[in-house]
């Protein structure tokens, strides 16, 4: 069975007092200003959060991981999550979203041109897949690349990009149609577009409800050309490309949103203690301690689904687990811990009652970012879809 090893606890202080340091003294600052700390990017890369799954050829450490390389990278998340959704998003998107597929598809020259600066933090990457009318309906994208004169000629637009617009990054891999299929589906393909090329807009950056401090763009491809070189992977294998990313991704927002779990367990647990009311710590009562005490357990049990999927992810790339395993446990730890975490802060906010209302106190800002958590790699509906299907319930 999975366990924990000393070194990811060891790893774990050590993300735990970069992010007191680093990001806690200003993080509700760079909320209020939805400032993204370009900064603490290569911070992040110094410490090595971004190399953890990638080979030392790339400035990655993957082969001191001891087996246990994403698992690390989900600790990572979860630590820098407990302090701000925004941050651990930022992490988690950069390596998930950004470096995997370039790591995992692209050819040697690819990956030689852009994973050492992704790693050290110097650059930020992006995945362009949802567009305005096609999210879980990944098979309606609309974007098209024709191949023209030996360069893809883009057109087309994607919405909600994390790290697509900030001063560091560089490129942007979109999936695109590319012709049609024998049986008449759309021939989806995946096609890394530089940041600065021509006819490649990003637009302003969203007015979100959460997630103020991380990059989040619109982006837009018109008569946008590429060489044909950069294509990302095989032809047509675009759609197979990003459902194994996102098995991935839901791992990670599940560490995620275990942060925030832990968080609020925490602020509501501090705060029942220090609060008084009728000559007594409020959490004295039943009324304020039970829905503490669940609290708790939805540490534990999302603590217990997010690092078996990890195990399980760690255990697939020793080729030990099936590609259905990992599959089945991303689903059901990323459903259960991205509910939950929605719940802890409506649980957490409630504790503090008017003052859980009050920006000045972390609740608040937990509670406008757990939201995206149920929606961000595929929505609960989705992830019940995956699990019904394991079940053998759906077609």
């Amino acid at each position: 069975m999975f366990e924990l090893s000393q070194d990811h606890e060891d790893f774990r202080s050590l993300v735990r007092d970069f992010a007191a340091a680093e990001v806690e003294p200003h993080v509700a600052q760079w909320d209020r200003e939805h400032h993204f700390p370009t900064h603490l990017v290569p911070a992040m890369g110094e410490l090595g959060l971004f190399g953890l799954v990638v080979p030392e050829a790339y400035g990655g450490s993957l082969e001191h991981a001891d087996g246990g390389a994403f698992t690390s990278l989900c600790i990572a998340i979860e630590e820098l999550g407990r302090v701000d959704q925004s941050i651990g998003i930022t992490l988690s998107a950069g390596v998930g979203l950004g470096i995997n597929p370039i790591l995992t598809y692209g050819t040697q020259e690819q990956k030689s041109r852009y994973l050492p600066d992704l790693v050290a933090g110097r650059a930020l990457a992006g995945f362009g897949l949802t567009e305005p009318d096609a999210g879980s309906d990944a098979g309606a994208t609309r974007t098209k690349a024709v191949l023209d004169a030996g360069e893809w000629v883009v057109d087309g637009a994607k919405a909600f990009i994390t790290n697509s617009g900030t001063e560091i990054t560089s490129v942007v891999t979109v999936t695109a149609r590319t012709g049609t299929t024998e049986n008449g589906s759309p021939e989806i393909s995946a096609i890394m577009i530089p940041a600065g090329t021509q006819g490649f807009e990003v637009a302003p950056p969203y007015h979100k409800l959460g997630w103020h401090i991380s990059d989040t763009h619109g982006l837009s491809f018109s008569g946008c050309r590429v060489p044909a070189d950069n294509l990302l992977g095989e032809r047509g294998a675009g759609f197979k490309q990003f459902l194994k990313t996102l098995d991935d991704g839901r791992i990670a927002i599940s560490a995620l949103a275990l942060g925030l779990i832990t968080r609020m367990r925490e602020e509501a647990t501090a705060y029942a203690k220090e609060r008084t009311a009728f000559g007594r710590p409020i959490g004295a009562n039943q009324g304020v301690a039970f829905p503490i005490a669940d609290l708790a357990l939805m540490e534990e049990a999302g603590r217990v689904l997010t690092y078996k999927a990890a195990w399980l992810r760690d255990e697939q790339e020793a080729g030990r687990r099936s590609v259905a395993e990992v599959k089945a446990a991303a689903a059901l730890a990323k459903l259960y811990t991205s509910e939950a975490a929605v719940t802890a802060t409506r649980i957490a906010t409630q504790v503090f009652g008017g003052n859980g209302f009050m920006e000045e106190y972390p609740v608040a800002r937990f509670y406008r970012d757990a939201k995206i958590l149920e929606i961000g790699e595929g929505t609960s509906e989705v992830q019940r879809m995956v699990i019904a299907r394991g079940l053998g319930l759906l077609q």
